[in-house]
């Protein structure tokens, strides 16, 4: 039966319109604490009780409210935050402040148990307002503890809508949310204090941090471990009027989910679907796919070129050149990685130390030589001089035949200055090869510590550097296909990997548009031999329409190209000279992203001789 339209209560409406707002305990958290931002206030406490759902306590020295303030400050869509202009218009274009919808508190009243207490700068009576399931109450005098700022507290959450408690997840998930809020806010904020006790615990306190890239370093350390600033490497670019900073971190240094990869945009934190696809081919290089890098990135741009107003919990934008984005965070980490050089994680040596036990190794017989050195067929004596290594110069039987010439390489630019006659290899950044262990891995001497290289990845890394340098020059070879393929697609699909004909062709993958929904592919790359181009062509489709670019096609190159630099390397097993040893070291400092292996993990591992004396109990 069709029922007559009707309007519904005001209280129905705002409990309606608190669902969009106030998803979950944390969503409460995030509006309270973006107010508290916005009225300018240094330092915020939080505490929150089973899960925010008994209770939240958001305190802040802002500016605070005068008892007409409090009264309008619960109304639905009043607000501080947006102004009319000359011709009485409202800009939603040019959104300056975290708020400004005006929705957050009536939101919160209308299921809940609100109280606001609030003194305002400059006034010395206090006011407080009580809102319960949208019912408000009378603004009457009350005490306040500073001399201005505001208290907001929320008791019985979701009380008035006993539907929405159903679908809430247990007291620790939702008290993990909350705490994972105040660190991305924290993190965006680095020059406001924040504090959070959860169930009485005292769980986070941050201390204000200067404003800029030092205090900004210090706060990300201080959340996302203190081994982060150690391994982050700096960002700071522009182009096109929109800057982004920040902190990435090095492949080696990286995780197996998604969890530490931040995007603010203009000190928002927000969620989005670009920073996946950007990291995804800023790191493609670098990291296998199944782990993720560790970073945190700051757009600062016009408020006009960037939407805010796309979801009322404003953790979604929408960017008016989102290309010009992707493109900029893309050009800013790879800039990033490419300076890095042979650099590798600090936290890999640490990890190998915490792996050793005393007494695990074999213990060596007396030798005359004194040094000895462990091979496969025994203890081996080392000479003392770099140049002549006893028992590295004949070829295990083990090795496969492989002929590796390393061409001569250049001394770092750090170390051209230094005389040749008073120059000693122990202070190049790898050090000198002093010997070959299991015929797999070189151990270098460095003026401090000890470095040990595995000699396979490492050179992988170099051939698979020198194969990308050759396909850039060159282009990538194709080989045309027999009987070209018909591939057919989504009508929208087909148009934008069309449109990206260009692109895809100095790629090595020639295609065309064969009518509504398919295209024509006349010829593939050939360094991927025999493929199935419907699969490639479709996954290829699907990166444009989630990321804007072809990855997938990038991806597969690269995957053929680390397979044959792999194959072209020098193996495991084959026992090399001293000057082949040093002449891969040299390369290795040379050659920009050697100190990870095409998946990500470490080409070697230097400890310090202040590491190695807290082994053996000397520190």
């Amino acid at each position: 039966m069709t029922m007559p339209i009707r309007r519904l209560p005001p209280e129905t409406v705002n409990r309606i319109a608190a669902g969009e707002v106030v998803e979950r305990p944390a969503s409460a958290v995030k509006e309270l604490v973006e107010n508290a931002l916005d009225a300018g206030a240094r330092s915020i406490e939080v505490q929150a009780d089973g899960g925010g759902l008994t209770r939240i306590l958001v305190a802040d020295d802002g500016c605070g409210l005068s008892a007409d303030e409090l009264a309008l400050a619960i109304e639905r869509h009043a607000t501080s935050k947006l102004g009319p202009d000359d011709a009485g218009d409202y800009d939603l274009l040019h959104i300056h402040t975290l708020g400004f919808r005006g929705e957050a508190l009536p939101s919160i009243g209308s299921v809940a148990r609100l109280s606001i207490s609030s003194r305002a700068r400059g006034l010395t009576d206090a006011h407080a307002i009580l809102v319960e399931g949208g019912a408000v109450g009378a603004v009457a005098p009350s005490g306040f503890p500073g001399p201005h700022g505001a208290r907001v507290e929320v008791r019985d959450l979701f009380y008035a809508t006993p539907a929405r408690l159903k679908f809430m997840k247990s007291e620790r998930s939702e008290a993990q949310a909350i705490a994972d809020e105040i660190k991305r806010q924290a993190m965006a904020h680095e020059a406001v204090s924040f504090a959070l006790d959860l169930d009485g615990r005292r769980t986070l306190r941050l201390p204000a941090e200067s404003k800029g890239p030092d205090g900004r370093l210090a706060r990300l350390s201080s959340i996302m471990g203190r081994d982060f600033s150690d391994n982050a490497l700096a960002i700071d670019h522009e182009r096109e009027g929109v800057r982004l900073t920040g902190f990435a971190g090095l492949p080696t240094y990286n995780r197996g989910n998604a969890a530490h990869q931040y995007l603010f945009v203009n000190g928002r934190p927000v969620r989005d679907r670009l920073l996946q696809g950007a990291l995804r081919g800023a790191y493609a290089d670098f990291l296998a796919r199944d782990r993720h890098p560790l970073v945190a990135l700051y757009l600062e741009l016009d408020p006009s070129l960037v939407d805010v107003n796309v979801h009322p919990a404003k953790a979604e934008v929408r960017f008016r050149d989102p290309a010009l984005v992707r493109g900029l965070i893309v050009g800013g980490l790879r800039h990033a990685l490419a300076g890095a050089g042979h650099r590798a994680a600090t936290t890999v040596a640490s990890d190998t130390l915490a792996n050793l036990r005393p007494g695990w190794s074999p213990q060596p017989q007396p030798s005359a030589q004194g040094f000895s050195a462990w091979q496969m067929g025994g203890w081996a004596p080392v000479a003392q001089a770099a140049q002549s290594l006893p028992g590295l110069t004949e070829v295990s039987a083990r090795a496969e035949p492989a002929e590796w010439s390393p061409a001569p390489v250049a001394a770092p630019a750090g170390f051209e200055e230094a005389p040749a006659a008073i120059f000693d290899p122990v202070d190049f950044p790898l050090g000198a090869a002093r010997a070959q262990v299991h015929e797999t891995y070189i151990v270098a001497q460095t003026r401090d510590g000890v470095v040990i290289v595995d000699q396979h990845a490492a050179h992988e890394r170099l051939v698979y550097e020198r194969m990308k340098v050759e396909m850039a020059e060159g282009g990538v070879a194709r080989q045309a296909l027999l009987l070209p393929e018909v591939v057919e697609l989504d009508p929208a699909e087909a148009e934008r990997v069309v449109a990206r004909a260009e692109e895809l062709e100095a790629l090595g993958l020639v295609l065309e548009s064969f009518g509504p929904g398919a295209v024509l592919v006349r010829e593939t790359p050939a360094l991927l031999g025999e493929t199935d181009v419907s699969g490639l062509v479709r996954d290829i489709a699907d990166d444009l329409s989630e990321n804007g670019q072809a990855l997938a096609l990038k991806e597969r190159l690269a995957d053929v190209c680390g397979t044959m630099a792999c194959h072209g390397s020098v193996r495991a097993g084959r026992r090399l000279t001293a000057p082949e040893m040093n002449a891969l070291l040299r390369q290795m400092e040379a050659t920009p992203h050697s100190g990870q292996c095409n998946h990500g993990r470490p080409t070697y591992v230097e400890l310090k001789l202040a590491d190695i004396e807290r082994l053996f109990g000397r520190r």
